[in-house]
């Protein structure tokens, strides 16, 4: 994927871009779900038996409109970065150059997800779209940023509504890039010191779920902390429900709006990472909290990409059950784990991947000569 200038993206007018990249999202044709149910039913393996092996295989249909689907050869992932200005609260216990230092193992290979994209045979790029510090050059970074880190949301908005524009067409652009180069199966990764702060806060704005349910302990913060934390997400989301019921239609602040306000630049790539799959016709698995907190963006924004969207797994983080009920999605594993990276959805690509191909390859009762039930 070639490199580009950190500012090309504002070449032409943020807001009729991302209009254009919504407009460009189909619906996912629901009638190929009976299809799809109808084959699971004719394949030689009492019916349901693979669980929701089978309900993911009729999600994979409906979203490539073919039954039955394509089996995903080419899984690409993509770490966004960034870093948040809402640190200097002390809501982490980690300092903010652990972003840059972590980006740099990202691109040398040493993160979790680099392994386990390894072993499923994924393709790992990292993408610096608001980290605070330097970062060294490398093959695998691709240089999108559309500032240094956020501002503090806790004492006003994280960014502008066209920085947040710019971010989520940096990542909708990663996405069709990636499709562009054979990817079949994207996956979202983030990589921010403090981003379970904005994403607590944007799960609480989205959801309406009480800001302190949702908020966690990220990088595995004391009780102290943990509570102060919760009360830096609690301000954040009441400015912004203020702000709305106060504005001048009342109607509350779009997805973007929210993104200004109380999120993340790695967020908001990953919306648009989402979207852009979704334009692409592309299914995308989603990580933990972060990843989630970007998914609810795009679902607020774009209701139609939901149905692009696989949960990869459940983070032990409470606004990533928020968030997953809200979405209607019921994640793929559930391991206890809270990394990021995209790591917990990695481990996802294995059973999309045989989802799909225990429908193109499993003999049906009529090809094998094989009873079925009696009626």
């Amino acid at each position: 994927m070639p490199d580009r200038e950190p500012d090309d993206h504002r070449s032409s007018d943020p807001a009729a871009r991302v209009a254009e990249l919504v407009a460009a999202i189909a619906e996912p044709d629901a009638r190929v779900a009976a299809d799809a149910a109808a084959l699971q039913d004719r394949l030689t393996k009492p019916r349901g038996a693979l669980g929701r092996l089978e309900t993911l295989g009729i999600r994979l249909c409906v979203i490539s409109g073919t039954v039955p689907p394509p089996v995903p050869a080419k899984a690409a992932v993509a770490v966004f970065a960034g870093d948040h200005g809402v640190l200097d609260e002390g809501v982490s216990p980690w300092p903010q150059e652990v972003t840059a230092q972590m980006v740099a193992n990202l691109c040398a290979g040493g993160a979790a997800i680099n392994v386990l994209a390894r072993q499923a045979g994924a393709e790992v790029i990292v993408v610096d779209v608001g980290v605070a510090g330097p970062v060294l050059d490398h093959p695998g970074l691709r240089r999108r940023r559309v500032r240094s880190g956020t501002a503090n949301l806790a004492q006003g908005p994280a960014m502008t509504v066209t920085e947040a524009r710019s971010a989520i067409l940096v990542g909708a652009e990663v996405a069709a890039d990636l499709v562009a180069g054979g990817a079949d199966l994207l996956v979202g990764g983030d990589m921010g010191i403090g981003n379970t702060t904005p994403s607590a806060a944007l799960i609480a704005a989205i959801t309406g779920r009480d800001p302190a349910a949702v908020t966690g302990r990220g990088t595995g913060i004391d009780d102290a902390m943990l509570q102060h934390k919760a009360d830096v997400v609690a301000d954040a989301v009441a400015r912004v429900r203020t702000a709305a019921a106060t504005g001048p239609d009342a109607t509350g602040l779009d997805a973007v709006g929210l993104l200004a306000e109380i999120g993340g630049l790695e967020i908001a790539a990953l919306a648009g990472f989402y979207l852009g799959a979704a334009a692409a016709g592309v299914p995308v698995v989603l990580d933990g909290v972060i990843a989630l907190a970007a998914a609810c963006v795009a679902a607020q924004h774009c209701p139609a990409v939901t149905g692009y969207l696989i949960a990869g797994h459940r983070s032990t983080e409470p606004g990533a059950t928020a968030a997953l009920d809200w979405l209607g999605l019921e994640p793929l594993v559930d391991l206890g784990m809270r990394l990021g990276e995209g790591s917990g959805a990695m481990l996802g690509v294995p059973l999309v991947r045989a989802a799909a191909a225990v429908m193109n390859e499993m003999a049906t009762f009529d090809s094998a000569g094989v009873a079925d039930k009696a009626e």
